[in-house]
């Protein structure tokens, strides 16, 4: 069996259907072989060691339906909604050795749902919508830590918001998401470091769904023979939160689809995942009924799930970010729909 090792934590953030949770669309029943299943669906029993949370320094700015990345020991914490539903531009970073907080130059525009990525050396913000669910945008923006500024990147060939970004050491995928027209995006984009130029995969995202959540993760076949595969998990169908999925696949560099595995305990979306130590975890998620303090963690080499220990504060729209061997989950809304949150909350295995 190949065993996998940490590549990186990341992402990914964008989550929640604001100001109600079906972005205005009504339900349907689910269709056939989605795995759409109860968001009380049962956790397994806890790990007998669940890890431990720590409480830090909030976040100056609360807000919802963040992108979150980490770049050079450093968190950045990108647009989203604040409290009087304006969409915003902010970008603050957080230090974990200070345990503080700065602010850097803004957005080039606000952005709510975005994707945030650390990318050859810089924070790469994809996508996202300007202001409704029916405005995604294709643009790509980079920040350059050294001048302090935000730089135009490669457009995404299809506009889109609520979807996830992953990064290797050599591209960034981007899986899912919402439209124009408020449609599913079954596209996924890839961009190498060399052209940094964005492309249409030729395959196609077998369950196109959004406010899902993305980690990448390297394994070793033996020797000095490695693949990056991308872990795509839960998320919900057409902008519906009484649709959310318990599914998770994991995909090639290229975005073939390699296998689906063992379904989350809990459907959810609107959630943050995060690799660390060989295992992903994930976080939060929000439903009808409320949102998640659910922590659970997924091993890729047994293909299962355990229960760890849950969230301080239930919350969706969050972002995560590993930095050393903590993952630091922040920002978010407590209640279903628009609410906000500077909670900055740590987690260690």
């Amino acid at each position: 069996m190949m065993r996998a090792r940490l590549l990186l934590g990341v992402v990914f953030g964008a989550a929640l259907a604001a100001c109600g949770g079906d972005g205005g669309l009504s339900a349907s029943p689910s269709p056939t072989g989605t795995d759409v299943t109860s968001p009380a669906s049962a956790s397994p029993t806890p790990a007998p060691s669940a890890g431990t949370w720590r409480t830090l320094a909030p976040m100056p700015t609360p807000r919802t339906e963040v992108a979150v990345a980490a770049l050079d020991g450093l968190i950045y914490v990108v647009g989203g909604f604040e409290a009087d539903g304006s969409v915003s531009a902010k970008v603050e970073v957080y230090d974990p050795i200070s345990d503080t907080w700065d602010g850097v130059a803004p957005l080039p525009a606000p952005r709510h749902h975005a994707a945030a990525v650390a990318f050859i050396g810089r924070v790469f913000v994809i996508g996202g919508f300007a202001t409704s669910f029916s405005d995604p945008r294709a643009d790509v923006w980079s920040y350059d830590s050294a001048s302090k500024r935000w730089s135009n990147g490669p457009h995404l060939t299809v506009a889109r918001g609520a979807h996830a970004a992953a990064a290797d050491p050599g591209n960034v995928v981007v899986f899912g998401g919402v439209g124009s027209g408020m449609i599913s995006v079954a596209s996924i984009e890839i961009m190498d470091w060399l052209t940094q130029v964005l492309n249409v995969s030729p395959h196609l995202f077998p369950l196109p769904r959004d406010h899902l959540a993305i980690a990448a993760q390297e394994w070793s076949a033996g020797g000095d023979v490695f693949e990056i595969l991308m872990y795509v998990i839960g998320g919900r169908l057409r902008l519906d939160y009484g649709l959310n999925v318990d599914r998770i696949e994991s995909f090639h560099e290229d975005g073939a689809l390699n296998v689906r595995h063992s379904p989350m305990p809990t459907a959810r979306s609107g959630i943050a995942a995060a690799a660390l130590g060989g295992r992903i975890y994930v976080f939060g998620g929000e439903s009808p009924a409320g949102t998640f303090d659910e922590n659970e963690r997924y091993d890729p080499e047994t293909d299962s799930w355990e229960t760890m220990a849950p969230m301080p504060t239930a919350r969706h729209g969050l972002g995560a970010a590993v930095v050393g061997g903590t993952v630091y989950v922040i920002g978010g809304g407590p209640e279903p729909g628009l609410s906000v949150s500077g909670a900055n909350e740590a987690y260690t295995p």
